[in-house]
């Protein structure tokens, strides 16, 4: 009967934990910009739950958000004093996504790699409440136990959060539709080597961000402007294939060296012209796109 009673709590956990791994996942990833160290997080958040007595816990998925903010925010400290010693920009990891992520407006926006940069910009604890409560939409009780804060302190600093994230988001939320027109006449334009035809959908101010993390080659600042970045895209073309994909819940390009992904580009879109593209070339960043990634909210 022992036995039995410890295999049904073990089974009650584990069926806990992977009911809800989608969610985690994406808390982590949200608050880390890295799936490589999401996985990392979901694991402890995992040897930590399987401890758990889940007989005394009224609501599973709000414990479980709250071991996972609490790991993603210690990971997270980490990760910035890494990032400090970092060569170049530092971009966060791309995932393949299902077509699913771009329906929800909401979820594809807060996983750009625009909103990731934007994210990047706030403290910590900012970003956890943050994406706790504009993403989630949990209640500041709940956020102020993940983040060992009171929730009078919570309110604040999720408006401070929201003021600071307004300031600095795209200026104008493209259709799904103009982003996929922009990104296929970018695509045609960077495969003929067109200039001319580049000019035409990149914005005067276009910055172009190229990661290789010190292991493969890549520029190590920002390209700024539409005619520096025309002649930085225009030596793609002869040398590399480009397939669409959709990476962290928009239209984006991988592009493939000997049928081997390369770069993954990645796109902001503000009134039908490329404003920002992310190119990701560090090999390491590149290891989730065999596969596609399941976000939810």
């Amino acid at each position: 009967m022992k036995d039995r009673t410890t295999s049904d709590a073990t089974k009650d956990v584990t069926e806990a934990f992977l009911a809800h791994r989608n969610l985690l996942f994406t808390v982590a990833y949200e608050m880390l910009g890295s799936a490589a160290d999401a996985e990392d997080v979901l694991q402890e958040t995992w040897l930590r739950w399987a401890g758990v007595d889940p007989g005394i816990v009224r609501d599973r998925r709000a414990y479980l958000v709250r071991i996972t903010t609490r790991q993603a925010l210690t990971h997270l400290r980490t990760l910035g004093r890494r990032k400090e010693s970092y060569l170049g920009p530092w971009l966060p990891e791309p995932l393949l996504t299902a077509p699913d992520v771009a329906e929800d407006a909401e979820l594809a926006d807060s996983v750009s790699m625009a909103m990731l940069l934007v994210l990047e910009t706030l403290t910590p604890t900012e970003r956890a409440v943050f994406v706790l409560r504009e993403v989630f939409d949990l209640a500041y009780d709940e956020i102020a136990q993940a983040v060992e804060k009171t929730p009078v302190a919570v309110r604040q600093i999720a408006h401070r959060a929201r003021a600071h994230v307004a300031a600095r988001r795209p200026r104008a939320v493209a259709s799904a539709a103009e982003t996929e027109r922009t990104v296929e006449a970018f695509r045609r334009a960077v495969e003929t080597s067109d200039l001319q035809r580049l000019l035409d959908v990149l914005a005067p101010d276009v910055v172009l961000l190229t990661d290789g993390g010190g292991v493969v080659r890549a520029a190590l600042a920002p390209v700024v402007g539409a005619g520096e970045v025309a002649r930085v895209l225009g030596r793609i073309g002869g040398a590399a294939a480009l397939r669409p994909a959709q990476v962290n819940g928009d239209p984006a390009l991988l592009v493939l060296l000997d049928g081997a992904v390369d770069t993954v580009l990645a796109m902001r879109v503000d009134d039908g012209l490329i404003t920002g593209l992310y190119a990701v070339r560090n090999p390491e960043k590149l290891a989730h796109l065999d596969r596609r990634t399941t976000l939810s909210r």
